[in-house]
């Protein structure tokens, strides 16, 4: 068997926990199988790095905070290939370049494209245990490029698929997908197995267990994932495209407070100014989340969207570059503190109520809601960033979980 195993950086924080991720990853490496460990930097270190860079130059450019960011994961990897040659295994440690693992080019949020796969299957034919750099690229330019937060998962995916693994385990701080942030609800239960496509809207809405991008290419390559815990032995949670027959209702509450939202207001009340506004920000690579338009009045209307903080300088100073030109609103409006609250489950296409159920025990818990926005199997509101766990909790506890 390849198995594919992805640790975040609490799981490599310091040299004991190290060395317990380097005996998991012998345990079955002795019974025979091809093991590849894909990890993320140590603990904090890319805060920390990014405090270096802010200090040095608040305004650094996304290529070099790039170049910076990788060495975080190499550290790591190299680390581990050390750990486990002290150990008695065979290891080497590659990064994006040794691979290679080729991305777009957009620094700080790149794609992966392709992965070549001769190098890692020498490695594993030598019988020694690859560990790979995590979140990580280089693109046509051979620049390094970093995948987002929590891009190690997705260089996990990506690789499992590639070399078509029969196991890919990410292994992280928590024992598994929960039904909510057990930080913030108590009451919060493991789930033993969900769907893509309710992991993708969890991970898209704010659950931090899984990079979204990560369940995105699980879906489309098949690649069955197990989210367990580091720190014990427990089962985890299975990612698989069904669930036993009898679907829960909600799989899981999710919040987020990594939005902020931007209304303009007072534009033109004529066809072509959506797409004028949103092409002008795919055109910074700036990704829109939940979109509202007003119905229009005096030949105005209003038109509000949400982004993510690290993306709403970029989209203001687009916003207002166009302002006077081929927007022509009468004013620009920025809350940063608003936040996501969202209930996600496959059980709610057949099950009417979900959303007047939803809102109701917002009511009961006093909270106001700003903006909503559904799918098939999802419902998000926007709130004041101060009812977060407030919220959460109402909504958790509605459900029953």
């Amino acid at each position: 068997m390849l198995i594919v195993k992805k640790f975040g950086g609490t799981s490599v924080a310091n040299k004991e926990r190290i060395f317990n991720v380097a005996n998991r990853c012998i345990e079955d490496y002795k019974k025979g199988n091809d093991v590849i460990v894909v990890l993320s930097a140590m603990g904090k270190q890319t805060d920390v790095l990014l405090e270096m860079a802010a200090d040095i130059n608040p305004n650094a450019s996304k290529r070099e905070l790039d170049m910076l960011l990788t060495t975080g994961e190499q550290t790591s990897v190299a680390l581990m290939s050390m750990a486990l040659h002290s150990l008695g295994v065979p290891a080497i440690s590659l990064n994006a370049f040794q691979v290679a693992m080729h991305t777009t080019s957009v620094s700080g949020n790149a794609r992966l494209t392709r992965i070549d796969k001769d190098r890692v299957r020498h490695e594993l034919e030598q019988r020694k245990i690859v560990v790979v750099t995590g979140f990580q690229g280089i693109s046509r330019y051979d620049d390094y490029t970093t995948l987002g937060r929590g891009g190690s998962d997705t260089t996990a995916v990506a690789l499992a698929a590639a070399l078509h693994a029969d196991a890919c385990e990410i292994y992280t701080d928590v024992d598994g997908v929960f039904t909510a942030d057990p930080r913030i609800v108590k009451d919060a239960k493991k789930l033993d197995e969900i769907t893509y496509d309710e992991m993708l809207e969890l991970a898209s809405l704010g659950a931090g267990v899984l990079h979204n991008r990560s369940v995105e290419m699980a879906k489309k390559y098949g690649v069955q994932l197990v989210v367990r815990s580091s720190l014990n032995t427990s089962e985890g949670t299975i990612v698989k495209e069904e669930v036993k027959m009898e679907k829960m209702l909600v799989s899981g509450v999710a919040s987020d407070k990594n939005v902020v939202r931007i209304a303009l207001v007072g534009l033109e009340d004529q066809p072509g100014v959506a797409f004028k506004l949103f092409r002008h920000l795919a055109n910074h690579n700036v990704n829109v989340d939940m979109i509202l338009q007003s119905i229009g009045r005096s030949n105005t209307k209003d038109i509000s969207f949400t982004v993510t903080e690290d993306m709403a300088d970029v989209a203001v100073e687009t916003v207002e570059r166009h302002r006077s030109g081929s927007l022509k609103c009468q004013e620009v409006k920025v809350n940063r503190n608003v936040s996501k609250v969202s209930v996600v489950g496959a059980g709610m296409q057949t099950n009417p109520g979900v959303a007047a159920r939803m809102f109701e025990a917002l009511y009961d818990a006093n909270v106001n809601i700003q903006q909503i926005s559904t799918s098939e199997i999802r419902v998000t509101v926007l709130i004041d960033r101060e009812d977060t766990d407030k919220a959460m909790n109402a909504v958790h506890k509605e459900f029953d979980f």
